[in-house]
């Protein structure tokens, strides 16, 4: 697969922007810009896996790219917070 200095720019894009929008559906799991761009980036990926899954396809373009980003990034949020114990004031202490 041949990643475009063009294609590079658009999934760093679509990741803050995916990242930003499911730190703000997800209260107190915000990871900062560098934080939610990762968080973004990999909800593009486990978005783009997770919804063929269920038969959800969304379309082409930019917008259907940061939805399908978005949905994927609050689902890793999710999880993180499942299995790190993440809240309002950071990480929880178990003991």
């Amino acid at each position: 697969m041949h990643l475009s200095n063009e294609s590079i720019v658009a999934i760093i894009v679509v990741g803050v922007i995916a990242g930003w929008l499911a730190g703000l559906l997800i209260q107190g799991t915000g990871f900062g810009l560098i934080g939610d761009l990762a968080v973004g980036i990999v909800g593009a990926f486990v978005g783009d896996w997770l919804l063929p899954h269920f038969h959800v396809y969304l379309g082409t373009g930019w917008v259907a790219a940061i939805v399908n980003a978005v949905l994927g990034a609050v689902v890793l949020l999710v999880v993180i917070r499942l299995v790190f114990g993440f809240g309002r004031s950071g990480l929880r202490r178990r003991w």
